[in-house]
């Protein structure tokens, strides 16, 4: 991939409305169904999404890593977690697309980063938790063969200096036939083959 870190806005964008499209079929009686994050609930794993949102917007702004902690489990969904979450994704949006935002250092709690970088690890984020989503519903979990291609071709630049794959130790080999979605999201700890997985996200 010639530049990894190019047109993240709207990759970032794509991502949050592949997400937002499975959050807004959720029955009402849905929000406490289990996903491949066995930490999280539907809610939970919304939350997640709007909160973390919410928190880069903060590292834009300046906060630090320790803010950026305290607040990761805050509500953020309130009484409309589908507004809350699109309002978020457009706080996001806004947040880096601000005069020399992508350029700025900001505190991430695993490393300080570019505001570009960030914004690709929060991008990447949000595509994986969309397969999370779709497989918590039942339903159709494949991904944006583009935003697949983009996250598997740049990992590497992604994720430098962070130490993520130990997030995800122990998770089983992935054949060579096995599609380039299912690879990625093996690479990322979850077992394509299997209702649920074990999952843990890198902190973020």
């Amino acid at each position: 991939m010639a530049d990894t870190f190019t047109g993240l806005l709207d990759r970032f964008l794509l991502a949050a409305k592949g997400f937002e499209h499975h959050l807004r079929t959720v029955a009402p009686d849905g929000w406490h169904a289990p996903t491949p994050c066995t930490e999280w609930d539907v809610r939970q794993l919304a939350n997640h999404m709007a909160r973390g949102n919410l928190n880069y917007v903060g590292l834009v702004r300046g906060a630090t890593r320790e803010e950026f902690l305290a607040q990761r489990d805050a509500d953020a969904l309130g009484d409309d977690p589908v507004t809350a979450f699109t309002a978020s994704v457009a706080a996001c949006a806004d947040a880096f697309a601000g005069s020399g935002a992508l350029d700025r250092v900001v505190d991430y709690p695993m490393g300080k980063l570019s505001g570009r970088q960030a914004l690709a690890v929060r991008t990447a984020d949000s595509v994986v938790h969309t397969w999370d989503l779709a497989r918590a519903l039942g339903a159709d979990d494949t991904l944006d063969p583009d935003l697949v291609a983009w996250v598997g071709d740049g990992y590497d630049d992604i994720f430098a200096g962070l130490a993520v794959d130990r997030f995800f130790a122990g998770q089983p080999a992935v054949a060579r036939t096995a599609s380039r979605q299912d690879r990625l999201l093996t690479r990322f700890g979850r077992d394509p083959r299997r209702p649920g997985s074990p999952a843990g996200p890198p902190a973020r």
